[in-house]
């Protein structure tokens, strides 16, 4: 049994494998709220105590090698990609450019110009010195080899015939080279083989005449056909990448722990954020209690996401974060649209229930009001504008269908609900967001397909609505297809801790009672 004094060596020993590990985590992968200094990460919170995947432990952290924290870091970036593809239906490849005036696109700019410039000055030479010409056609003719169809086997034919490097080089060094015709066959080859939506460019190129303009706008033309292949290929190989991605995400995301030792903890916290408010009798061992129990506690967490003040910074929501973000936005602002004109219906009554063009216009209206507000405190300092807003559309309203216009009175009460509705536990508001999340949670936790009724209240707002649940079913069913067996891990480790609990406080009253 060791000492006293080799306990102590072997603890230090363990302290410093688990600082040296911490500062080798990526942080790519990390949320800015989540980078912690090395002391920070060893008094932290500790690794959780469950296994996932034969990945986590309580053991100390073994040292990585600089090489396994690229690889990770590297397919942390294409898992990112393949998510994109997979939740995205319309997810497009986009030609990236550097923003105007920052040091980059001035490089880019002056390399560009130097570029043309030494072209235009070397074929001005007499005879023409053709160097910068013949790389730039080697380019050319490497681009559309990689724009060619398989099945174009005539056009692959006749590239290779008509640009034969070794050809144009015999013509430059005969001076006979016509720069211009390999211009316009260039043209023509990529007339034939691009999308629909670059026909009007090359028809623009055609009709030019300075060479130099000319090829200039060859190699601009070129890179968006080569950007329109790649989301050709995409869109074709969708259903492909949709299909496996799942297994891809699970698989770079285990590789991601393996270099991560606390790479759960706040997944942890998020998921078990309503743990201790749900009964649970049965044991831990009973897969189908853990299975109900995950899933009713992971519902309760996806919805947490959509409300405002609550950041999504759990590890296996980071490619996500950015999107549910956004529809938390959107769900906490159809929130306060829908309170708004809950509240006019009741004050006005009668006159306004049937007039479709005032739900229309101020649900328009209302729409640009709240496109800025992202929390309490911005919808604070733009409610009184919804105030006016809402007096300038009842207005309007009642003026067109000859109604008699609002007394102060119910103007001035009017204005006090609406301004009321800055507190997020006022009752209208309040009674607005349970619905929408029951609405959202029975439909989460619905086993068919079978359509749900519209929340009372919420009838206008249907469009916005259903869009919204569309867009967040697919998220959390990704979501839930990726990482259903880590949140299933933690919710067994959770699970057994507190009938550890349990029983010691049964064994504490026991002795107690003896």
């Amino acid at each position: 049994m060791p000492n006293r004094k080799q306990k102590m060596e072997n603890d230090e020993e363990q302290k410093c494998n688990v600082k040296e590990a911490s500062t080798s985590v990526p942080v790519g992968y990390q949320s800015d709220s989540h980078l912690e200094t090395e002391e920070e990460t060893v008094k932290g919170p500790k690794t959780s105590n469950f296994m996932v995947g034969g990945l986590i432990g309580a053991s100390p952290p073994k040292f990585v090698s600089l090489e396994e924290i690229i690889k990770a870091a590297n397919g942390m970036k294409n898992m990112a990609l393949a998510h994109e593809i997979a939740v995205d239906k319309n997810f497009q490849l986009q030609k990236l450019e550097p923003d105007d005036g920052t040091f980059h696109r001035k490089v880019k700019e002056i390399m560009h110009k130097a570029f043309w410039n030494l072209l235009a000055e070397q074929l001005d030479e007499d005879p023409p010195n053709y160097t910068q010409a013949l790389v730039l056609l080697q380019e050319i003719k490497e681009t559309l080899d990689e724009l060619v169809l398989p099945h174009h086997a005539k056009i692959r034919e006749n590239l290779n015939e008509v640009l034969d490097v070794n050809l144009i080089k015999q013509q430059a060094e005969n001076c006979v080279l016509n720069f211009h015709h390999y211009a316009q066959y260039v043209i023509s080859i990529m007339s034939k083989v691009c999308a629909p939506v670059r026909d009007e460019k090359i028809r623009e190129l055609s009709q030019k005449t300075d060479v130099i303009e000319i090829f200039k706008g060859i190699m601009e033309v070129l890179q968006l056909m080569r950007l329109d292949l790649a989301n050709f290929t995409i869109t074709m190989m969708r259903p492909n990448i949709v299909a496996s991605s799942i297994e891809y995400e699970k698989a770079k995301f285990a590789e991601f722990l393996k270099v991560n030792t606390n790479g759960l903890q706040f997944t942890e916290k998020w998921l078990l954020r309503h743990f201790d408010s749900i009964n649970v009798s049965s044991s831990s061992s009973d897969i189908n209690t853990v299975r109900q129990l995950t899933h009713c506690l992971l519902t309760e967490a996806y919805l947490d996401l959509l409300e405002w003040d609550f950041s999504p910074d759990a590890e296996t929501l980071m490619l996500d974060q950015s999107r549910l973000l956004e529809l938390r936005d959107k769900t906490s602002r159809l929130s306060i649209m829908g309170s708004v004109i809950l509240l006019v219906n009741n004050a006005v009554g009668a006159p306004i229930l049937g007039v479709s063009s005032f739900k229309k216009n101020i649900k328009q209206h209302l729409n640009v009001l709240l496109d800025s507000v992202h929390s309490n405190k911005d919808l604070e300092s733009i409610m009184p504008n919804i105030v006016l807003q809402v007096k300038t559309d009842l207005k309007i309203t009642l003026e067109e269908i000859n109604a008699t216009p609002l007394s102060s009175e119910i103007e001035t009460l009017l204005k006090g609900q609406i301004l009321d509705l800055i507190n997020p536990e006022h009752k209208i508001r309040h009674l607005i967001n349970l619905r929408i999340r029951q609405f959202l949670q029975k439909i989460i936790l619905s086993q068919t397909a079978a359509p749900q009724q519209v929340p009372p209240g919420l009838s206008s707002l249907q469009e916005e609505l259903t869009a919204i649940v569309a867009q967040f079913l697919i998220l959390i069913s990704h979501n839930r297809s990726v990482f259903g067996e880590y949140y299933q891990e933690i919710v067994t480790n959770a699970l057994i801790k507190k009938e550890t609990e349990n029983n010691k406080d049964m064994s504490a009253i026991h002795t107690m009672d003896l």
